[in-house]
């Protein structure tokens, strides 16, 4: 096929080269030619076949074999235009039939009346530059001084010719400008996503704000033009991080960014607002990093931060103590934790250290310790059966406190992982103490010291998740398991849990009181300093 396409266009073009030649015998134009056989050039492979059209500078053009604008038509020699009229309708006739059949103004049997509408649609699809190229000096002035070349310059451009599929032919891209009109309909949206920006009620997280931050000034100064701040101060290096990460990025492009966040930001509220509880579920208030509610004697605590992979913060630690604590007291049978969204828990928010001065170290380890050791008295006195229904990733401490649980399901997606040595820290949540008991000292090992990962599958081999459930199925088939759990003796179950506890609560809050005085001491080493600024940096490239 591509044989047989090249040697119709060497017809056609034949025809042409001998009738330029001609028309330029006796002008001074021999120092030209145009389209001459040995210049098309088969690309192997490709279907293309290349045009070159040289240019020398000693002699003006001719007159072009395809010209830039109808009117130049006129000024075309008679012999000239029958030769292309010829040219046009061998190009038709022979390589495409499909094209001029498709027309359905003209009959497919007259292919000739076909070739000046085919050449000009050629010549402005594909040949565009190769006329350009060849344009006389007097019609500089309607095709513009930037259309023609310049002296001793070559151009090559090539055309892909398919003569079964019309569509294949490309069209050049075309550019856009902003105009003073849209520039000021951006603007104008850029301060209105500001202000809707102050209409959000949760706090979108400290990955998005830093977004938010790092486009808002690439749009309102440019790229990044401040000092690094210093390694210790958190805060500013993360600012400055995720603005320097932008690079040279546009203001109109920050400002289109920054508007599109803000407005998926206001979707995404809006779409995952919580609907009304239903007559047989009351929710508890007062809390906004968790969800609490209470149905069918199940008081469910679930982890309410998706948007930071329900990152435990100061906040939701304070919380999950309180909601415990107010679950041991009410009707409910049982209790159950579990994530909401795509995460159980990442574990520590550790932007927990980054608002942190370096001055005020000490004050906040010693802190932190404290309500560390609160928040995991307080699973080690619940009183009732507590369960744990891990729905996806776990992450440091959330992993640990699986310990102090009665039952722990887990959906076949969900991973174990205790990064601690990774972050210069120590093992929490009784672990040290509950996880050798509980997979043998060897495994745990493994976990609590050199990081390793566990799948749902392995943790329930190594006896931390009682059983694992197919992530299609997990939360009907767990919650019709709990609901005849919540069926059982109140009373008995209470109990029967503090028989089981009662042996071992004493050494639970030795362990727990050693593992807090360890991790304070961990947090103002600087191994832990040094692990926790090699995450900003690494979290600020992402």
């Amino acid at each position: 096929m591509f044989a047989f396409i090249k040697s119709a266009f060497f017809t056609a073009t034949a025809g042409i080269t001998s009738e330029c030649r001609r028309t330029l015998q006796g002008s001074g134009g021999s120092a030209w030619h145009h389209l001459l056989p040995q210049d098309y050039q088969p690309q192997p492979g490709t279907g293309s076949i290349r045009f070159l059209c040289r240019r020398d500078t000693s002699q003006p053009p001719p007159f072009p074999f395809l010209p830039s604008h109808p009117s130049s038509l006129k000024a075309t020699p008679p012999r000239w235009r029958r030769c292309r009229a010829w040219a046009g309708r061998e190009l038709v006739r022979r390589c495409w039939p499909p094209f001029a059949r498709s027309c359905r103004l003209l009959p497919p049997a007259r292919p000739h009346v076909m070739a000046a509408p085919a050449l000009t649609f050629l010549r402005r699809l594909c040949w565009r530059s190769l006329c350009e190229a060849s344009c006389p000096e007097k019609n500089r002035n309607k095709l513009g001084s930037a259309n023609c070349v310049e002296p001793s310059q070559i151009r090559e451009f090539t055309a892909d010719i398919k003569p079964r599929q019309a569509q294949a032919v490309c069209i050049p891209a075309v550019h856009l400008h902003m105009t003073t009109a849209t520039m000021q309909v951006s603007q104008k949206d850029f301060e209105k996503a500001q202000e809707q920006l102050k209409l959000l009620k949760k706090d979108p997280g400290n990955e998005t704000k830093l977004k938010l931050y790092a486009l808002f000034k690439q749009a309102t100064e440019g790229p990044c033009n401040s000092p690094k701040p210093g390694m210790l101060d958190f805060v500013k290096k993360a600012k400055w991080d995720a603005w320097n990460s932008l690079g040279n990025l546009s203001q109109d492009n920050a400002r289109q960014k920054y508007t599109e966040l803000v407005s998926s930001l206001l979707s995404a509220e809006s779409a995952g607002q919580t609907k009304d509880a239903s007559p047989e579920e009351s929710r508890h208030g007062g809390y906004e990093t968790i969800i609490v509610t209470t149905e069918n004697s199940i008081t469910k605590i679930m982890f309410n931060r998706p948007e930071r992979k329900n990152a435990i913060n100061h906040q939701m630690y304070r919380e999950i103590i309180k909601a415990l604590h107010q679950a041991g007291k009410d009707d409910s049978t049982i209790a159950v934790i579990t994530g909401n969204g795509e995460y159980y828990t990442s574990g520590n928010d550790l932007n927990n250290f980054a608002n942190v001065k370096p001055n005020e170290m000490e004050k906040m380890a010693k802190d932190g310790a404290e309500l560390l050791k609160e928040f995991v008295s307080s699973f080690i006195d619940f009183p009732k059966p507590l369960i744990a229904v891990v729905n996806g990733p776990a992450i440091g401490i959330s992993v640990t406190l699986l310990g102090l649980c009665d039952i722990v399901y887990a959906s076949d997606r969900a991973t174990f992982h205790t990064p601690f040595s990774q972050l210069g820290q120590s093992p929490e949540g009784c672990s040290s103490y509950l996880f050798p008991k509980i997979m043998g000292l060897a495994k745990a090992n493994e976990m609590l010291l050199f990081n390793k990962k566990l799948t749902a599958a392995q943790a329930c081999a190594w006896g931390l998740v009682a059983e694992v459930f197919p992530d299609g199925t997990f939360q009907k088939e767990v919650w019709e398991r709990l609901k005849a759990y919540a069926s059982l003796p109140k009373n008995s179950l209470a109990v029967s849990k503090q028989l089981l506890r009662s042996m071992e609560k004493e050494k639970l809050h030795a362990v727990n009181s050693k593992e807090c005085e360890v991790l304070k001491e961990r947090w103002l080493s600087d191994e832990c300093l040094n692990a926790i600024v090699s995450f900003f940096q690494r979290k600020s490239k992402l």
